[in-house]
């Protein structure tokens, strides 16, 4: 079974939106790690919102250039959870029809490397609470951007997590990877 991996970018008051704050901290060592999840990932997930911010940037990248991401994320197999979105012009993009909580199941249920999902919001919780996200990492980055914390959309989310892994950055960025709890 694939995984779902929620890769997610955050500040340490919690804002996620509109991640231009990550800029300065994208080094060797965030590009080796963000090409290890590329890597081991053929297929992204997203929401209405990160798929209205990622088509609006990444067709106008320069694929040629590795270092850019752009022929990877121009390129993989993109599911977005969206009841409004019905005609993606982003290329290898795919509306997810019916339920969310039954699509991400038989995504899951296929044959093929994890699935990446970038964002933290009402489709992250829809998913946790199904039990269908196998992994989160939050790259916190050491800026305060004020403006809505992430917890925000997640008000009537309750789970909890086991630390599987943390990676310090120069930059001073903290990935931190966790797995949900599982119940003995």
């Amino acid at each position: 079974m694939r995984k779902l991996i929620n890769s997610t970018y955050i500040t340490l008051d919690g804002v996620i939106e509109n991640p231009m704050w990550t800029g300065p901290y994208f080094d060797e060592e965030a590009m080796s790690l963000a090409g290890e999840q590329t890597n081991e990932a053929d297929a992204m997930l997203m929401g209405r919102a990160t798929y209205d911010g990622f088509s609006s940037v990444w067709p106008n990248m320069d694929e040629s250039d590795p270092t850019t991401g752009a022929a990877y994320f121009n390129n993989v197999k993109k599911y977005v959870a969206s009841t409004t979105l019905t005609d993606p012009t982003w290329n290898n993009t795919e509306v997810l029809q019916g339920d969310l909580v039954e699509a991400v199941t038989a995504l899951k249920a296929q044959e093929g490397k994890n699935i990446i999902q970038y964002g933290f919001g009402s489709v992250t919780a829809q998913l946790i609470r199904a039990g269908l996200v196998d992994e989160v990492r939050f790259w916190i980055h050491p800026v305060l951007e004020g403006g809505p914390s992430v917890t925000a959309a997640l008000t009537d989310v309750k789970a909890s997590f086991d630390l599987v892994d943390t990676r310090v950055h120069k930059s001073g960025v903290i990935v931190a990877s966790y797995r949900p709890k599982t119940t003995a």
